[in-house]
C-alpha cells in the first residue's frame, strides 16, 4: 500500500515543481533568465530552446543579453522574442540581443499577481484530483478484497494528509510570488 500512496505522492510533487517553474518565468521588474525558459527559436527549421543557441547573461538588474552562437541566428532569436508572450522589445545590435525590462506599474503587477493566483489554484485542483484518483483506487482495492475497510480508511487518512500538506505548500508558493511582485 505504500508504494501506491508513493506514487501519488510524486504526482502531487510534480504538480508543484510545474506550479514552481511556471512561476519563474514571470518577471518581477527584475531580469531574470527563467522568463526566456519557454522560448523557442527556429534554428535550421528545428524550434529550439532559446538557451541552446547562445549565452544568456544578466550584467545589469534590469537588462538580459542574448549572445548567439552564430550571428545569423541574430533575427530568429528577435523574431521568437517579439512573438512569444514576454511583452519586451528585443534590440539588436549586430552582435548581441539586449532586453531591458521596465519598471512594473502598480496596476500590471496586480494583474500578474491574479495570474500567480490563478495558476496556484489550477495546481491546487490538479492535486486534489490526484486525491480523487488515489481514493477511487484504493476503493477498487478494497471492493476485490486486496485489502480491508480498516486499510482503505488509513489510505484514504493517509492521502487527505498529503494533500493538505501539498495544498500547503502551493500556497506558501502563492504568496511568496505575489509578495515578490508587490515589492517595489
Amino acid at each position: 500500500m505504500q508504494e501506491s500512496l508513493q506514487v501519488y505522492e510524486d504526482k502531487m510533487n510534480k504538480t508543484l515543481e510545474v506550479l514552481e517553474s511556471d512561476y519563474m518565468t514571470i518577471r518581477a521588474g527584475r531580469a531574470n533568465p527563467h522568463v526566456l525558459d519557454k522560448i523557442k527559436v527556429d534554428y535550421y527549421g528545428t524550434p529550439t530552446p532559446l538557451q541552446q543557441v547562445g549565452n544568456i547573461n544578466v550584467p545589469e538588474a534590469r537588462m538580459i543579453i542574448i549572445q548567439p552562437w552564430e550571428k545569423s541566428l541574430l533575427k530568429a532569436i528577435e523574431k521568437a522574442i517579439l512573438t512569444s508572450e514576454l511583452g519586451i522589445n528585443p534590440t539588436n545590435d549586430g552582435n548581441v540581443i539586449r532586453l531591458v525590462f521596465p519598471e512594473l506599474t502598480e496596476e500590471r503587477r496586480k494583474e500578474l499577481v491574479k495570474d500567480v493566483k490563478k495558476k496556484g489554484e489550477a495546481a491546487k485542483v490538479a492535486v486534489r484530483n490526484i486525491r480523487r484518483d488515489a481514493n477511487d483506487f484504493f476503493k477498487k482495492q478494497q471492493k476485490a478484497d486486496e485489502i480491508s475497510e480498516d486499510d482503505l480508511a488509513e489510505a484514504e487518512d493517509d492521502i487527505q494528509k498529503l494533500t493538505d500538506k501539498m495544498i500547503g505548500k502551493i500556497d506558501k508558493a502563492i504568496e511568496a510570488k505575489s509578495k515578490e511582485l508587490l515589492t517595489i
